[in-house]
């Protein structure tokens, strides 16, 4: 239902962008997030953006990446620009109801960046 792709192995100062299809069901009026899990570390958050566009961002990527949202095509995207070794890790795509909390999760996509 959360279908993440885009992932890769870029050098540092590259770019990709990852992309999360969801299905109408898990994507309308959610916030939709990306997450990280780097090796040996806990799942952090990356950015998220509700139903009507305002987005958050983890300290660690703002100015660098940017998380969008197509709601015709109900997919998010996160624009990865300017990376880093240090943003080396899964990424994963997730839907939240506001309302209830529940939450959806895809499987991940992996980013390695080289240095």
């Amino acid at each position: 239902q959360l279908q993440a792709s885009g992932g890769g192995l870029v050098q540092a100062g590259g770019s990709l962008r990852l992309s999360c299809a969801a299905s109408g069901s898990i994507f309308s009026d959610n916030t939709m997030g990306w997450y990280r899990q780097a090796a040996g570390k806990q799942r952090e958050l990356v950015a998220t953006i509700t139903s009507r566009g305002s987005t958050n961002y983890a300290d660690s990527v703002k100015g660098r990446f940017t998380i969008s949202r197509d709601n015709a095509k109900t997919t998010v995207y996160l624009q990865m620009n300017s990376l880093k070794p240090e943003d080396t890790a899964v990424y994963y795509c997730n839907a939240q109801r506001v309302t209830t909390g529940f939450t959806w999760w895809g499987k991940g996509t992996q980013v390695t960046v080289s240095s």
